[in-house]
C-alpha cells in the first residue's frame, strides 16, 4: 500500500478533560481544530459543535434541530494546540468529564466552481475534509466543497432555522433522506439532494429546507474517504456477535467510529480510542441522543490494525442484513509515512 504523507493525528484527535466551572484552555491536541464537537460524558448536555466557519460561541446541536445559538461562554477561542472555554456549564461544568472530538480544516482561500457562492469556508483536500457555509436559493443548486475528489459523506444543517439535520452518503443514495438528529430510517426524498451525487467538486442542494430553503443559511461537513485517514461506508449486519461477526475494512486502525441503523432507524453510535484505550470498546455515546456515557459489552466494538469488527447483535449495530452507515477516522494506517504500521489490540 502506497504511503501517505502526513500522520492521522495531524488532523484528527479526540481529547477528553475535566470541567472547571470557570475559564480553560484545553491543550494537546496537536493543531488548530476548525470543528470542535463537545460532549458531557457523565451527564445529559447536549451535544455541542463549533466550527471555524461560523466562528467561536456559535453553537449548534447533533442530537436537536435548534437553530444555531450564540454563547459567549461556550468555546471562545482555538489557538495552534487545541480550544478555550468559558463558564457554559454543557462543556465547562465544574468536575463533570467531557470528550471532545476535533477535525483540522485550514485552507480559507481557493474555492471556486458551484452556482452558490459559499459565505464561508476551510477545508483539507489532503485530508478530505471540508466546512462549507452557503445561503440556499429555494431551487436545485451546486455547491463547491474544495476536496478535489467526490465526498462520500457530506452532514448538512440549516443555521437559522430549525429544520432537521440531513446526511447525505454514497451508501445510501442522493435520493434519500437520512437524519442526523433523530432515530428514524431512512426515507425516499429526492429533493433533499437534488437526487444528484456529488462531483469531484460540487454537491447538489434541492428546495428542501433541510438543504437548500431560499435565504436560508446552512453549514455543510464534508468527508472524502482518504487512504488511511478516513473511511465512509456501510456493512451489512450478521446477528453474530462471536469472532466470526461482521469485520468493516478501512485500511487503518480506527480513533474514531461513528455509526448508526439505515432502513430501521437507530442512534447515531459513537465510539473512540481515548474513552476505551484497549479492546472491547464498549464504551459509547450518542450523538442523537443527550444519553451519558453507557458502558456495555452488549454494545462494543473491537478496534483492529485494518478496520473494526461488530461485537454485538443489539439492533443498533448488527441486526442480520440489516444496513449500517458508518463515519471513521483513522488513530494508525496500515503503511503511514513513517513506516509505522497499524498495530492491532
Amino acid at each position: 500500500m502506497a504511503y501517505i504523507s502526513f500522520q492521522p493525528s495531524d488532523n484528527f484527535n479526540t481529547k477528553l478533560y475535566t470541567g472547571n466551572g470557570s475559564t480553560q484552555t484545553i491543550s494537546g491536541i496537536g493543531f488548530q481544530p476548525d470543528l470542535t464537537w463537545i460532549k458531557e460524558r457523565n451527564g445529559t448536555e447536549y451535544n455541542r459543535l463549533y466550527d471555524s466557519a461560523r466562528g467561536v460561541y456559535k453553537e449548534i446541536y447533533s442530537n436537536a434541530s435548534n437553530a444555531e445559538a450564540s454563547n459567549s461562554n461556550s468555546l471562545t477561542a482555538w489557538n495552534a494546540d487545541g480550544f478555550a472555554l468559558g463558564t457554559e456549564t454543557g462543556v465547562n461544568n465544574n468536575t463533570d468529564t467531557f470528550v471532545s472530538w476535533n477535525w483540522r480544516a485550514g485552507t480559507t482561500s481557493g474555492i471556486t466552481g458551484g452556482s452558490i457562492t459559499p459565505t464561508g469556508y476551510s477545508y483539507n483536500a489532503t485530508a478530505g475534509f471540508s466546512i462549507i457555509r452557503y445561503t440556499g436559493t429555494g431551487a436545485t443548486a451546486t455547491v463547491p466543497h474544495g476536496l478535489g475528489v467526490k465526498p462520500k459523506c457530506i452532514i448538512i444543517k440549516q443555521e437559522n432555522g430549525t429544520n432537521n439535520w440531513a446526511v447525505y452518503s454514497e451508501s445510501i443514495g442522493a435520493d434519500r433522506q437520512f437524519l442526523f438528529n433523530d432515530t428514524s430510517a431512512s426515507s425516499a426524498n429526492a429533493n433533499i439532494f437534488a437526487n444528484t451525487e456529488p462531483t469531484s467538486t460540487v454537491f447538489s442542494v434541492g428546495n428542501d429546507g433541510a438543504t437548500g430553503g431560499s435565504g436560508s443559511e446552512y453549514v455543510a461537513y464534508c468527508f472524502a474517504s482518504t487512504k488511511g485517514f478516513l473511511k465512509n461506508g456501510s456493512y451489512q449486519g450478521s446477528g453474530q456477535s462471536d469472532r466470526s461477526g461482521t469485520f468493516c475494512y478501512t485500511g487503518f486502525a480506527p480513533a474514531f467510529v461513528l455509526l448508526s441503523y439505515v432502513e430501521a432507524g437507530g442512534s447515531k453510535l459513537m465510539y473512540d480510542d481515548k474513552r476505551n484505550t484497549y479492546n472491547l470498546h464498549n464504551t459509547r455515546l450518542i450523538g442523537s441522543g443527550t444519553n451519558a456515557e453507557a458502558s456495555s459489552d452488549t454494545m462494543a466494538l473491537e478496534f483492529h490494525a485494518t478496520g473494526f469488527k461488530i461485537r454485538s447483535t443489539d439492533s443498533d449495530l448488527n441486526t442480520a442484513a440489516g444496513t449500517y452507515w458508518y463515519l471513521a477516522c483513522a488513530e494508525f494506517p496500515v503503511v503511514s509515512s513513517n513506516s509505522k504500521s497499524g498495530t492491532a489490540r
